[in-house]
C-alpha cells in the first residue's frame, strides 16, 4: 500500500518550541531555504523569556564562549554577529594546576574564541550598553519572516495528520514540530509523548556565577586572556573564567556541591588571579544549570525533531557549535527531503550521530585529564612541555595546539585524540615528565 510522503509545501507551518540559538537558527536556516525555493512557510517560535532583559527573566545559563572557527562559519551563512553582541576577543588562555600555570596564545596569532552575553546581562548590570548572542539570533529569525509567541508550550500531541501544540491560552495545528528548548527543560516529557521513545539526555550539574569587576578592572586583570582550571579537586572537571565586558564569568564542571565550590574559590590558583577580591563565588548573579553529557538515544519521528542540547551538544563546550549544526541540518532536511522520521534519519542523522560519537573521544581525554591531575609528573610534563613551545619560534607547538583546541572548541575531539597519541607526541610528553622527577620545581612557575 502507498504512504503519503511527509513533506513540507506552500502555506506549511512549523512550530518551534524554543527561541535560544538552536530554534533560531533552525528557523533563519528552513525559512532561508524556503525563499530560496519560493516556497511560503508559516514559522512560530515558542519562547516565553525575552532575551533583552537583565537577569533570570533573559538568561540563558551559559559561559559564553565561541569560537573563531564559528563566527566564521556563521558569516558564510549571512549571521555577521556585531561587535555589541561579542564582549571581548580573546587570544591566548592561562592554564593552572594546583603547582605551577602557563600561558598559551592562539596558534598563528590570530583570535580564534568571542566571549558572549546570553541575554541582557547578570543580575546586577547598571546599563545595557551591549546586546545577548540569543536576543540577536531570535532577532534574525524574526527579520525573514519568523513570529515569535512569547507563551510557554504546555503540550504536544498528534493527531491524524497534524501536530497539535498547547499553551494556556491556545492550540494550534502545525505540520511539524521542532524541539530546541536546551537542557535545562522539562520539555522532553512533551516530546516523549509523542516520538514514543526515551529522549532524556544525560546531563550534569555546572555551576556558573558573575563577578561584577568593572570594565577597567577587568582589562587590568585578564586583558585578553581567559584562565583554565585543571585543579586536584574531587568531582570538579574542569573551570573556567572568562572575562567579558564589565564581568567575569566563572564556570565550575563536573559534580559540583558545596564541598567543591568551596575548595575551588579558596585554592591558591584562583586566589592569585583574583587578588583582593573577596566573596568571589557570591556573584550577584549565579545559577546552577544541567550540561548535556550524552545524546538523547532517539532525536526525531514522523513531524518531530530536536536540535540544540536538548538531544545532543559537544562535551564540555561549544554548545553554540552544536546547535548550529543540529538546526542547519534539521532545516536542510525538513526543506529537501521531507519530515518523516525515515527523512531525518537519512539527512539529520548523520550530524547528530558524528557529534555524539566524537563526545566519546572526549569523555576519554576529560577522563585522561582528570586522573593526570593527580600525578604530579605528569601534570608538570604536561606544563613543562607547553612552556617550552610558548617560548620557541621553531618547535611545533603540538601540545599547545591540542590543549587549545580541547578547552576551546576550535577542533572535533577526535581530531585532538589523534594528535595526542601520536608516538612523536607521546615520546615528548615522557621526557618533560621523566624531568620533572629528575628536576623537582622549586617554586611556582610563573605565567
Amino acid at each position: 500500500m502507498l504512504t503519503m510522503k511527509l513533506e513540507l509545501d506552500d502555506g506549511s507551518r512549523i512550530a518551534v518550541i524554543g527561541g535560544g540559538p538552536a530554534g533560531a537558527m533552525f528557523s533563519y536556516f528552513l525559512l532561508t531555504f524556503a525563499n530560496r525555493m519560493d516556497m511560503d512557510l508559516k514559522v512560530d517560535i515558542y519562547e516565553p523569556r525575552d532575551f533583552a532583559l537583565i537577569g533570570p527573566p533573559g538568561c540563558n545559563m551559559c559561559g559564553g564562549i565561541v569560537s573563531e572557527s564559528l563566527i566564521q562559519m556563521l558569516a558564510t551563512e549571512g549571521i555577521r554577529l556585531p561587535e555589541t553582541v561579542i564582549q571581548r576577543g580573546i587570544d591566548s588562555y592561562v592554564l593552572h594546576t594546583d603547582e605551577s600555570s602557563v600561558r598559551i596564545n592562539t596558534p598563528l596569532a590570530e583570535q580564534r574564541i568571542a566571549t558572549v552575553h546570553r541575554g541582557g546581562g547578570p543580575r546586577d548590570a547598571d546599563r545595557l550598553d551591549w546586546g545577548g548572542l540569543d536576543g540577536y539570533l531570535l532577532d534574525l529569525a524574526e527579520s525573514i519572516g519568523a513570529n515569535v509567541i512569547h507563551d510557554r508550550v504546555s503540550a504536544i500531541e498528534r493527531s491524524d495528520t497534524n501536530m497539535i501544540v498547547s499553551t494556556r491560552r491556545n492550540s494550534e495545528e502545525y505540520d511539524l514540530a521542532v524541539g530546541a528548548t536546551g537542557a535545562n527543560s522539562t520539555a522532553w516529557k512533551l516530546y516523549e509523548k509523542i516520538a514514543e521513545g526515551e529522549l532524556h539526555p544525560e546531563l550534569t550539574r555546572a555551576y556558573i556565577t558573575e563577578v561584577k569587576l568593572g570594565r577597567d578592572k577587568v582589562d587590568e586583570m585578564f586583558g585578553s586572556s581567559l584562565h583554565i582550571f585543571l585543579l586536584n579537586i574531587p568531582n570538579l572537571d574542569f573551570a573556567a573564567i572568562v572575562p567579558k565586558g564589565d564581568y567575569a564569568t566563572v564556570a565550575l564542571l563536573g559534580g559540583i556541591t558545596e564541598d567543591v565550590l568551596d575548595q575551588f574559590f579558596s585554592s591558591e590558583s584562583v586566589r592569585n588571579v583574583f587578588p583582593g577580591i573577596e566573596n568571589i563565588g557570591e556573584g550577584a548573579c549565579h545559577c546552577s544549570p544541567r550540561m548535556n553529557t550524552g545524546a538523547a538515544p532517539v532525536a526525531f519521528a514522523d513531524r518531530f525533531v530536536m536540535v540544540g542540547d536538548s538531544g545532543v551538544s559537544r562535551l564540555n563546550k561549544d554548545g553554540i557549535g552544536a546547535a548550529y549544526r543540529t538546526a542547519k541540518a534539521a532545516a536542510l532536511t525538513a526543506a529537501f527531503r521531507g519530515i518523516s522520521a525515515a527523512d531525518f534519519e537519512k539527512g539529520f542523522s548523520p550530524t547528530y550521530d558524528t557529534l555524539a560519537n566524537d563526545n566519546g573521544y572526549g569523555k576519554f581525554m576529560f577522563g585522561f585529564v582528570h586522573k593526570a591531575r593527580r600525578m604530579k609528573p605528569l601534570m608538570r610534563g604536561i606544563i613543562g612541555m607547553t612552556s617550552r613551545e610558548q617560548k620557541s619560534d621553531d618547535l611545533q607547538k603540538k601540545m599547545s595546539m591540542a590543549l587549545w583546541d580541547l578547552f576551546t572548541g576550535s577542533a572535533p575531539y577526535r581530531d585532538v585524540f589523534y594528535r595526542m597519541i601520536n608516538p612523536s607526541f607521546a615520546l615528548r610528553l615522557g621526557y618533560e615528565s621523566a624531568k620533572s622527577i629528575i628536576f623537582k620545581p622549586s617554586a611556582k612557575q610563573s605565567e
